[in-house]
């Protein structure tokens, strides 16, 4: 359900779209918004709503007001084109970076958790094989666990530990030197159970920080792996876990 982020765009894009798109690689997100939403089609509006998830990313603080853009963005590429996997991915990810900042009880009320779900289920539908999407399923299904319990996590929405560690194994298989995959993978883990899942988070990182960034935010998620590395090997647990908090958009 989280920031993934976080994700490059998978279908080809229209000429129109590769300015946009080379806005997004530099960092440029506030143009590359400007520029997508000028499309005024779902791959314009799927492209907006990244750059806006790349942009959150990339602040010190949580901003609520910012993911509502998000969303707006990933739902007008929805309704623009149902079938698009990235817009589907687009709306989970900001439902669970909303939820880090409501609250689990608001975001209950509100149902995040299985809307989240059923965009994702769409997107698979969409694209069976997208290592996103099998990343984005493994992601909620361990947040799900993390935030639920494992009892209530299974009995209501039929999300466990094994089940997304297993939807992570398939993604990597077809894009195993992926920045941004293996950088939710282990910043997931580490919001769960950063003891029991050491050795697997401690591997993740160091593949995120030996591999190429080719766009500015996974430069950005590529220092950042970097740093927690280095409190992971320095065993402080309140500063790591206090980190990775941060950096799951938490306030």
């Amino acid at each position: 359900m989280k920031r993934l982020f976080l994700l490059a765009l998978l279908l080809a894009a229209p000429a129109e779209a590769e300015t946009a798109d080379r806005l997004y690689a530099d960092g440029k997100y506030d143009e590359s918004i400007k520029t997508a939403l000028a499309q005024n089609d779902a791959i314009g509006f799927a492209a907006a709503a990244r750059s806006e998830l790349a942009e959150e990313a990339s602040r010190d603080q949580p901003c609520l007001d910012c993911l509502e853009r998000a969303e707006t963005y990933a739902r007008q590429a929805i309704a623009a084109d149902p079938k698009l996997p990235d817009a589907q991915i687009y709306l989970a990810v900001t439902l669970g970076l909303k939820e880090h900042i409501v609250g689990v009880l608001v975001a209950r009320l509100h149902d995040y958790p299985g809307e989240a779900k059923d965009a994702l289920d769409a997107a698979l539908a969409a694209d069976p094989g997208s290592p996103w999407v099998l990343a984005a399923l493994g992601g909620w299904n361990i947040e799900i666990v993390n935030h639920a319990g494992a009892g209530l996590a299974d009995l209501f929405y039929s999300a466990t530990v094994k089940r997304g560690l297993d939807n992570f194994a398939t993604a990597f298989k077809t894009a195993p030197d992926n920045i941004v995959l293996r950088y939710q993978y282990a910043l997931t883990l580490s919001d769960y159970d950063a003891v029991r899942f050491h050795g697997e988070i401690e591997g993740a990182l160091t593949k995120v920080v030996g591999a190429t960034a080719d766009t500015a935010y996974a430069r950005l998620l590529q220092g950042r792996a970097r740093e927690l590395l280095e409190l992971l090997k320095e065993g402080d647990r309140a500063a790591y876990a206090a980190r990775v908090q941060k950096y799951e958009g938490y306030p």
